[in-house]
């Protein structure tokens, strides 16, 4: 029996860039820790150079990894600081503070893009929610998240407090990487997902209050859903 052959009795056979996330989730590797080199992975998964280049964007392109070229590939969204930054960042934060952090400046951010976003803003916003929804665990469903946070403030077309937005969520995706879950994925009827239906709803009706208020009940939600040792 060939390599192949063997690698396609075993449960192997499942798509590799699913047997990665369940590799990093094994593994235990924390956020911005970086995972082994290309030539171990394809010595672990028995597969080709090109077969994991193609996983790894996928990975990358749902969140969950960065890669920088000369440094290797690092779990979680690019930061914004270089990662000495973002450890100290992250070792300040937990998250309460971050939660309020966030009900300081995003609720504004919301009311700004209701007023300012283009057409193809909301199509970047409606395909992130969409996204969290299928996501298969929370890993996966924290990228969509951040992404769709990340494409509102992006929305109100202010490059300021779009810098202001990355050096906080830079922050916010250090600490979603080490919170616990009590369960792999998100429920169906996990209470963001209604949440994040009303703030688009608003953005898309130029409702600028209404967004706000969309906006600073979520987060209100997000930090009464946190976990009670929090």
């Amino acid at each position: 029996m060939t390599e192949l052959d063997r690698r396609h009795d075993t449960p192997d056979a499942m798509p590799l860039a699913s047997r990665l996330r369940q590799y990093l989730i094994d593994e235990g590797f924390s956020h911005s820790h970086r995972i082994p080199p290309e030539r171990k992975l394809t010595e672990h998964f028995g597969v080709s150079r090109f077969e994991l280049r193609k996983a790894l964007s996928e990975l990358e392109r749902d969140g969950l990894i960065w890669r920088h070229v000369g440094r290797g590939t690092f779990l979680g969204a690019r930061p914004v600081h270089n990662l000495h930054d973002l450890a100290y960042l992250r070792d300040l934060a937990r998250p309460v503070p971050l939660l309020d952090a966030r009900l300081a400046i995003e609720p504004q951010l919301a009311r700004l893009a209701a007023e300012y976003a283009t057409p193809a803003d909301l199509v970047q916003i409606r395909s992130w929610a969409a996204r969290g929804r299928q996501a298969t665990d929370w890993r996966l469903y924290e990228a969509a998240d951040t992404n769709l946070h990340n494409c509102i403030a992006h929305a109100t077309h202010n490059k300021l407090l779009i810098h202001l937005f990355n050096e906080l969520n830079s922050v916010r995706r250090a600490v979603l990487w080490n919170l616990k879950r009590t369960n792999s994925r998100p429920p169906n009827t996990h209470f963001a997902f209604a949440e994040h239906d009303a703030i688009i709803a608003t953005i898309a009706a130029r409702d600028p209050a209404g967004a706000e208020e969309r906006m600073r009940n979520h987060l209100t939600s997000v930090k009464n859903h946190l976990p009670s040792r929090h």
